[in-house]
């Protein structure tokens, strides 16, 4: 591999990454808003258009009417608080449109070129992994339409978790591309792999914690309302179901881990730090990027869940998982010639 990166390579996947970032803010704010079910249908071509006359808002709002978040929810909307939370919801998913063009386009250009040089299996999984991250969306809010109105807490997890997946693998592929280095191993290699697993479990019961409301439970900390372990989960006779199901049990589990991945995030980043080199400066930003998203986390909850910033908290996840894998990135050994 040559030794300079291919910069418009690189710059174009860091695009990638970074809107991927901004379609987690938007799926926050959809989430945090109650838009997420405003939209009906999912139609990936057509729906690329907004209502534009005053009749096509009104047939979008009679469909509207039909959803159970409508009937039990929002039924004393007109239809400009319909259009307020339609345009969130549409904002989402065009973005969405948006970035498959940004992934496309450009893909089929540097791949003509030649300029991919073998990374064309590894640029072209993050555009699988987008499509499904689509399908998966879509999956999501059918579970909203049918009887209850609110999406699956369980679908909500694995449709956040894969667009932290997809960023993820973007900026792994940056990374391979910018500095290409080798696989060194070692117990803290291994130890940031484990604390990177960590931190997957916990951005998963984050968006257990979105799905079923549970931050607004408690407002208290470190204690939430004057117990260390709620009730919930002391006296439930299922421990697991609690924990995953129960929206107090889910708010025990995020705090639980919460402290966890703070102090996995202390010692990996102590530990880099330590190691001196590049090592040296991913270690004290893994250490400024844990300390905050912990203290956004705790003003999250203490101020019942402002828009603003559980917006932030959620992007501020993935800023950590960002932030984490650089600093694996930088315990590798470089690539002869890289």
């Amino acid at each position: 591999m040559d030794k300079s990166p291919d910069r418009p390579l690189v710059l174009w996947l860091l695009t990638l990454w970074a809107l991927v970032g901004a379609m987690v803010v938007l799926g926050g704010v959809t989430r945090l808003t109650g838009s997420g079910l405003s939209m009906v249908e999912w139609r990936p071509l057509m729906g690329a258009l907004p209502p534009l006359s005053a009749d096509a808002w009104d047939a979008v709002f009679e469909r509207y009417k039909a959803s159970p978040q409508y009937a039990h929810v929002n039924s004393w909307m007109a239809l400009a608080d319909f259009q307020r939370i339609f345009a969130w919801e549409y904002t989402h998913r065009l973005l969405g449109r948006l970035l498959g063009l940004a992934f496309a386009l450009p893909f089929a250009w540097f791949l003509v070129r030649g300029r991919l040089r073998g990374a064309a299996g590894r640029v072209g999984m993050a555009f699988l992994l987008g499509g499904a991250q689509g399908l998966l969306g879509w999956y999501m809010v059918l579970s909203g339409l049918v009887d209850v109105p609110e999406v699956s807490h369980l679908r909500l997890a694995a449709h956040l978790a894969l667009a932290f997946v997809t960023g993820g693998w973007l900026l792994w592929c940056v990374l391979s591309l910018a500095a290409p280095r080798v696989h060194a191993g070692g117990r803290l290699w291994w130890g940031g792999v484990a604390g990177l697993g960590l931190l997957a479990v916990q951005v998963v019961w984050g968006a257990f914690m979105a799905g079923k409301r549970a931050g607004l439970l408690s407002a208290t900390f470190p204690k939430m309302n004057g117990q260390w372990v709620p009730d919930a989960v002391m006296k439930g006779a299922d421990l697991g179901a609690a924990l995953v199901s129960n929206p107090l049990g889910i708010h025990f589990a995020h705090r639980s881990l919460g402290w966890l991945v703070l102090v996995a995030g202390v010692l990996f980043g102590g530990a880099l730090t330590r190691r001196g080199g590049a090592s040296r400066r991913w270690g004290r930003v893994v250490h400024g990027v844990v300390g905050t998203q912990f203290l956004l986390g705790v003003g999250t909850v203490m101020m019942h869940v402002p828009t603003a910033m559980a917006v932030v908290h959620q992007l501020g996840g993935y800023l950590l998982v960002s932030v984490w894998l650089i600093a694996l990135w930088s315990l590798r050994r470089p690539a002869p010639g890289g």
